[in-house]
């Protein structure tokens, strides 16, 4: 599994194409060579291809609004085709599917659609979850309605392993249970302060079992783990992302 940068993480660094530019020359001098797009301010697509290019990073994997795979399907494949990247992600579940069985369910069917022609196009269409997918209806999670649900063949998961503990999950579960549906896993680390508050953290730095995340990856054949922390609380994002990446080398990971 090769380690990855989600770009969401230095959202605040990217607000225009010279932003763009510099951060990712940074991303590429602390040592990550993939990437996934979230978070960027405008910026026109084959500007993006060029700047990645020249810096020398690769484009794994995206989040895009599932708005953009309903309404202009071409242009989402055409964009994705030429970064060289082929998995379409999205960042979580629309709000008007969350409240029900029935939503989710929806969903999951709608998606596989669309994951069906992703794949004819040789794309892989991805479902990053949160904690709210482990809410139950008569008995039976959000997550697991998707996963039952859903096109096996053609839906693909992005676990965000944070998020599935704090919905109250195992994430090696969860991992083993995706096993040939996932290619692409967010790694997230959290601590808990003595006020009991749970705080965002560098790989390594928190409570998570990533000794075990990471040997799971690997026996299910995931492909790429892109770190991200939703927030640094002040401190340095890029410095955040260097502290994750020098814990996961140390760990065995792969860049």
């Amino acid at each position: 599994m090769k380690i990855a940068a989600q770009l969401y993480t230095l959202r605040e660094f990217l607000k225009t194409e010279e932003d763009i530019a510099a951060t990712l020359q940074k991303v590429k001098e602390i040592g990550y060579n993939e990437v996934q797009v979230s978070g960027l301010g405008p910026i026109g697509d084959e500007a993006l291809k060029t700047i990645v290019d020249r810096v020398g990073l690769h484009i794994c994997a995206t989040h895009i609004p599932f708005a953009d795979m309903v309404n202009d399907l071409d242009a989402v494949i055409a964009k994705h085709k030429l970064w060289d990247c082929k998995y379409v992600g999205i960042g979580g579940l629309p709000g008007e599917y969350r409240s029900s069985a029935e939503g989710y369910a929806t969903f999951a069917k709608l998606a596989s659609d669309i994951s069906r022609k992703l794949k004819e196009a040789g794309l892989q269409f991805i479902y990053h979850n949160h904690a709210f997918e482990f809410a139950k209806f008569e008995g039976k999670s959000g997550m697991e309605i998707l996963f039952d649900e859903s096109d096996a063949s053609a839906f693909g998961f992005e676990l965000d392993v944070h998020w599935v503990q704090a919905g109250g999950a195992d994430p090696i579960e969860w991992i083993r249970k995706v096993n040939g549906r996932m290619q692409v896993v967010h790694l997230k680390d959290f601590v808990v302060t003595p006020n009991s508050e749970r705080l965002f953290a560098e790989i390594g730095e928190g409570n998570m079992n990533f000794r075990g995340i990471l040997q799971a990856c690997e026996e299910t054949g995931v492909e790429f783990g892109a770190v991200e922390q939703d927030n640094c609380y002040g401190r340095d994002p890029f410095e955040c992302l260097a502290v994750s990446a020098r814990n996961l080398k140390a760990l065995g990971a792969s860049f």
